[in-house]
């Protein structure tokens, strides 16, 4: 997995611009300055990750909170299945959102050591579909910076991560071609694909 598809999935990208939010969302939007603050904190809180004395597990466990509550997972698993959702039964939606999260959480856990002495600086925000995009600058240690833009929108009455834009290329959507194109591959067998990325999970989780 490149660097540019690591940085997206912390947002965890699954997850674009100019596309409207997920039918259902309240619309109205956080607010600049508060998306700007939602993002610096949920960054700081990953960085601590990163920098923390601690074992891997409990890294992980960290991340999994940080990702819970900074990130739409469900929605951006149900937009990256696309078409396809509605076609699921609703236990292929429930285990597809297990996997999605498990992929999701095993993915970025896998490279935060790739990510000592990092920094991270918020830019400017602007409006954007019910939302407030906010730009980001990563600075790694002998690397170029990396320029990330957040898409927050307000879901459950709270800021979280819709979607993440690295180098113009969108987490969700991103991950709804590759889905989309497995899926017309075999027959828009969803159980196949669920097993796929279970598998893909267990093989990750396997090398840490």
């Amino acid at each position: 997995m490149t660097n540019r598809r690591v940085l997206l999935r912390l947002a965890a990208l699954a997850v674009g611009a100019g596309l409207a939010p997920l039918s259902g969302r309240a619309v109205a939007a956080p607010g600049a300055t508060d998306a700007a603050a939602f993002v610096k904190a949920t960054g700081d809180r990953l960085v601590a990750i990163v920098g923390a004395n601690a074992g891997e597990q409990q890294k992980r466990a960290d991340l999994a909170r940080i990702l819970d509550a900074s990130v739409d997972i469900d929605g951006i698993g149900r937009f990256c299945l696309g078409r396809f959702w509605q076609r699921a039964n609703a236990t292929q939606q429930r285990e597809y959102l297990q996997v999605f999260r498990a992929m999701l959480v095993t993915n970025v856990a896998q490279k935060l050591g790739d990510y000592r002495g990092v920094t991270f600086n918020v830019g400017r925000t602007q409006p954007r579909d019910g939302g407030d995009l906010v730009a980001t600058t990563i600075d790694r240690p002998n690397n170029e910076p990396s320029h990330v833009d957040w898409l927050i929108v307000p879901v459950d009455g709270g800021p979280k991560i819709e979607d993440m834009i690295s180098e113009g290329v969108s987490l969700r959507i991103t991950e709804r071609n590759d889905y989309e194109s497995f899926l017309n591959n075999n027959g828009g067998n969803i159980d196949r694909l669920i097993t796929g990325l279970r598998q893909k999970a267990a093989q990750l989780a396997s090398a840490d």
